[in-house]
């Protein structure tokens, strides 16, 4: 059985091929608008962008000194982007299995299930 571990490596080093990253992100930017939409839905339902979040916005311009207001502010920056990527990656995740499973379906016929679906 492969080694999980050793596939993940080998799809990430096939898409570094700066001509299929290219490609991919051509795919991206054509179904960003829908992205968008399940990725704010999904920050939005885990909670992330809600008064905590407005409340560290706030804790990060209050202080009276610019440095560290700048730093404070490049911190929550990244810390949000670390976020959304992770968020991100877990939408692309269900995306390909999604459409994985209908790549699948459609091989098997009209009466194949989903492998994904619980008994």
């Amino acid at each position: 059985m492969p080694d999980p571990d050793a596939q993940l490596d080998e799809a990430i080093a096939a898409i570094s091929d700066p001509e299929r990253l290219r490609a991919a992100l051509d795919l991206v930017a054509r179904a960003a608008p829908g992205l968008q939409r399940v990725l704010t839905a999904a920050l939005a339902d885990g909670g992330w962008f809600d008064t905590a979040h407005n409340a560290a916005v706030r804790e990060a311009v209050s202080s009276d000194e610019v440095d560290e207001r700048v730093r404070a502010v490049r911190t929550l920056t990244a810390e949000e982007t670390r976020l959304s990527m992770l968020v991100g990656v877990a939408v692309g995740f269900e995306l390909a299995r999604e459409l994985g499973s209908r790549v699948e379906s459609q091989a098997h016929g009209p009466a194949a299930t989903d492998p994904h679906e619980e008994d």
